[in-house]
């Protein structure tokens, strides 16, 4: 799957793409993200699972995206429930 800030290069399930927010021209590329699930956004109950995962970024989120991080699937289910599809989060840089 091609990326903005990697071509086609595979850089593994933990990864993210960063909204405009975050992007700052693709400096955030290859940067990693600590993220936590903090809380629901949508009526799905208690979707957060309390762990936290930690993500690189490798892409940019489109502009219409409604998130500051857009997480592959995987490391979504790693801190929520999938069905949830968007949670609110607390992030740290490395």
């Amino acid at each position: 799957m091609a990326s903005a800030c990697y071509g086609g290069a595979q850089e593994g399930v933990m990864i993210a793409a960063a909204s405009d927010k975050l992007w700052d021209n693709g400096r955030v590329c290859g940067k990693y993200f600590t993220v936590k699930c903090t809380g629901a956004r949508n009526p799905v109950p208690h979707p957060c699972t309390g762990k936290s995962v930690t993500v690189k970024i490798v892409d940019h989120c489109p502009g219409g995206c409604q998130s500051t991080l857009d997480l592959s699937r995987e490391a979504f289910a790693q801190i929520a429930n999938p069905v949830a599809g968007i949670i609110n989060i607390d992030y740290i840089q490395h």
